[in-house]
């Protein structure tokens, strides 16, 4: 049976870093028509080179939905690192701004603003695609289990554990994703740094006696389509400059990037990456 969603064309609606890169990659090796829109300050250069692709600030929602529309968008992924920039600086257009005072208080948290988002978008007529489910139709996608050589001993499991506890505490409460637990002490919980500054100020709060893990975890009840948890390179080399012994992530919805490069960096740098099973 033909997928009939590979046959319409994606709307990568691309951030920061490698993700967005690896989706376009996707849908060439699939033959499936797709389009950029890169957010201005967020998306690399390097996504835009040499495909086709439009750039706006992310308070142009009106230039937005019809940069889409033009290009014959049917489907959208959200992918790509995103550093949210004050109200100041999105400058919302008419379009925008209508959406800014629509949704009021939830612009405060993640996920009511992303979720906010995603209502924005289907009430435009965009159906929204999950960078797993995009990736998936090429074999891809998160794994649980181990990724390389290397284990999780008894006291990391414990501390999987007690970072597990803590991030599912912290969910409700819309905080993060991740957290760095060492010998059962929390180190530091994800804010809106990002995975890898948090990684790197665990590092230097680090006690003596070695261990040390990344727990990177959806929060329950997470729109699946944005925002899902990733990991590539950059992290494996983030745990392993501070002095981490593995990372342990949500083996159904985490998005690796690079699968290949993050496995080879953890086997060369010692850690474990493991999948762990929907809770």
């Amino acid at each position: 049976m033909i997928d009939e969603t590979a046959l319409r064309t994606l709307g990568i609606v691309a951030g920061g870093g490698a993700l967005p890169r690896e989706i376009v990659a996707a849908c060439r090796a699939r033959g499936q028509n797709f389009y950029v829109l890169a957010l201005d300050g967020q998306a690399d250069t390097e996504t835009t080179n040499g495909v086709p692709h439009s750039r706006h600030r992310m308070g142009a929602a009106g230039a937005i939905f019809a940069a889409l529309r033009a290009a014959g968008v049917e489907d959208v992924v959200f992918a790509g690192k995103v550093k949210r920039p004050s109200l100041l600086a999105v400058a919302p257009d008419v379009r925008g701004a209508a959406f800014i005072a629509r949704i009021g208080v939830k612009a405060f948290g993640d996920d009511g603003l992303l979720r906010a988002i995603a209502e924005e978008f289907e009430r435009e007529g965009f159906c929204l695609r999950s960078v797993p489910e995009v990736l998936a139709r090429d074999g891809g996608g998160p794994t649980c289990g181990p990724l390389g050589v290397h284990l999780p001993d008894a006291v990391a499991d414990a501390d999987i554990a007690r970072g597990i506890a803590v991030l599912r505490a912290l969910g409700p409460i819309d905080v993060g994703q991740a957290v760095v637990v060492q010998q059962g002490m929390v180190l530091a919980v994800e804010a809106i740094e990002g995975t890898d500054a948090m990684i790197a100020r665990a590092g230097l709060l680090k006690r003596a006696g070695g261990g040390g893990v990344v727990v990177k975890l959806a929060k329950l009840g997470q729109d699946r389509r944005l925002d899902l948890p990733g990991v590539g390179p950059e992290t494996v080399r983030a745990a392993a400059a501070a002095g981490l012994v593995g990372l342990a992530i949500d083996g159904e919805f985490t998005t690796l990037i690079d699968r290949d490069a993050v496995r080879a960096l953890a086997d060369e740098a010692g850690l474990f990456v493991i999948g762990l099973p929907a809770p």
